[in-house]
């Protein structure tokens, strides 16, 4: 490969303007309707998901969320890329993702609600456990894709991660022995400009961070991340690069974190309602609308069955997380190890005394047995 072949472009690909308007480009092909139809629906219910989790939180049924409103083109693009085979790495922030790419949306919102690390079957989906740490997921995802390889597996990796996890060592790590050992494995970062409170400026000096690919050996790429199509072409390319064994690449996504970074912030210490103001008009669900509408390809009864779609996404997790949960204390010792070690089996048992002392739970239930 060329070290001319590594360079990103000087401008983030985009195939539809903020308008709806198509932009031509000479690599990347607009998807076809069925494609686009398919991502605005995702869109629909990913900016349902948002706002539903965001009352969930108001009324102490989450514990946290971190939303991404206005991020959903970068949720719904890396869902879409995938295959059946294939693996997805996500953060915190990517409950939209986990969501699209088949986990039931209660399921996926356990982890916000402080019950566990991860409330689905990650086998049965092929998506990994959110991570909170930033960063870490970087390590197992080139792990998990290094071992596919060794297996012979029809197998690509998306590993999401945002602007600030650029920052960590684990970046550094992953990114070097994914280029190293040529894993099929794509880095997709969500640039939305901040890290909690901590501007890009102060992340990098790189001309993008899609330039950092350059040092390692693989080609990056910088895509609108509110442009759901050029997403689309941009990953779909790196996951197909991957499959037919062209190693690994970088995908930065230019977007905006509309809201703050979890409910537990205040986004108006560090930023100015006027900078928030002007990615309004960027929204990619509003943009791929006018598109779609534009081309008569999206009519109001489409609109009205995703809407009432993704209302049905909102009204079960309502009733999900409305409900709750049969808590067994004993589940805090029971999978820690594949077999409970004298310590800790001591620890159970002097929990178990505390809370029978204590007369909160009925002794010859949930701490005789357990429900599981």
């Amino acid at each position: 490969m060329l070290h001319t072949d590594l360079i990103p472009r000087d401008t983030a690909v985009q195939l539809i303007d903020q308008s709806g308007a198509t932009v031509g480009d000479d690599r990347y092909a607009l998807p076809d309707t069925d494609t686009l139809l398919a991502a605005y629906r995702g869109l629909v219910e990913g900016r349902r998901i948002n706002d539903q989790a965001g009352a969930l939180v108001r009324q102490g049924r989450l514990a946290v969320y971190p939303s991404s409103h206005g991020q959903e083109a970068c949720q719904v693009g890396a869902a879409m890329v995938l295959g059946s085979t294939d693996w997805l790495f996500p953060t915190y922030r990517d409950s939209v993702a986990v969501i699209a790419r088949g986990v039931a949306p209660a399921d996926a919102m356990v982890l916000l609600k402080g019950d566990w690390h991860s409330g689905y079957d990650v086998r049965a989906h092929r998506v990994a456990p959110q991570a909170t740490p930033l960063a870490t997921q970087l390590l197992h995802a080139v792990g998990f894709a290094q071992a596919a390889k060794h297996r012979g597996e029809d197998t690509v990796v998306l590993a999401l991660c945002g602007d600030g996890a650029t920052s960590e060592g684990d970046f550094h790590e992953a990114m070097n022995f994914a280029a190293v050992f040529h894993v099929p494995v794509v880095f997709f970062v969500q640039n939305n400009e901040f890290a909690i409170s901590v501007p890009l400026a102060r992340q990098t000096a790189a001309p993008s961070l899609a330039h950092k690919a350059v040092g390692y050996g693989m080609p990056g790429q910088r895509v609108d991340g509110n442009d759901v199509a050029a997403v689309l072409a941009v990953l779909g390319d790196a996951v197909s690069r991957a499959r037919a064994g062209g190693g690994p690449s970088l995908i930065e996504a230019h977007t905006y974190r509309m809201q703050a970074h979890t409910n537990a912030d205040d986004d108006t210490r560090y930023r100015e309602r006027d900078e928030v103001q002007a990615w309004v008009a960027r929204d990619p669900l509003v943009r791929l609308r006018a598109h779609l509408t534009s081309t008569g390809a999206l009519d109001a009864e489409a609109e009205e069955r995703f809407a009432a779609g993704a209302e049905e996404i909102a009204t079960a997790m309502r009733a999900a997380l409305n409900t709750d949960a049969d808590l067994d204390p004993e589940d805090l010792f029971r999978f820690v190890t594949a077999t409970r070690s004298p310590q800790l089996d001591e620890q159970w048992h002097l929990l178990r005394d505390e809370i029978e002392r204590s007369g909160l739970v009925d002794a010859g239930s949930t701490l005789n047995g357990g429900h599981r």
